[in-house]
């Protein structure tokens, strides 16, 4: 089976380890690595929020704990950052999580989508 590596899009909530958690289970499929990012827009200063801090310090150990890194990147361009990722690092599908509003969703995979790859996968887990 050919090798395929997962990407897995986090935000700064202790909920996304259920992300990283199927993320890892779809690795025995793929038979590749397994990448976390959290993208954040430059002018956000998430380090002094505590719970926000806190949240990327337990999806950090959560990674860490299956064998991934998490990478925090800052960039206005966040679809943008995402797919310059995946290219550099041979992603063959995106993990994104469901968002509160579908309206925000579709417009964030179809942005997303403009700027990948065709061949990369991307699903969205509720």
């Amino acid at each position: 089976m050919e090798s395929r590596n997962i990407l897995v899009c986090v935000t700064q909530q202790k909920t996304c380890e259920r992300l990283i958690n199927e993320a890892n289970n779809l690795l025995s499929e793929y038979k590749g690595n397994l990448y976390v990012i959290n993208v954040v827009k430059n002018d956000l200063n998430f380090l002094d929020s505590t719970v926000e801090s806190e949240a990327l310090e337990y999806l950090f150990g959560i990674s860490k704990s299956i064998g991934a890194n998490l990478s925090v990147l800052k960039s206005d361009d966040i679809e943008g950052t995402i797919a310059q990722y995946a290219a550099d690092n041979d992603i063959s599908c995106i993990i994104l999580g469901k968002s509160h509003s579908e309206k925000k969703e579709n417009h964030f995979v179809r942005k997303l989508k403009s700027v990948l790859n065709n061949d990369i996968e991307i699903r969205i887990l509720s």
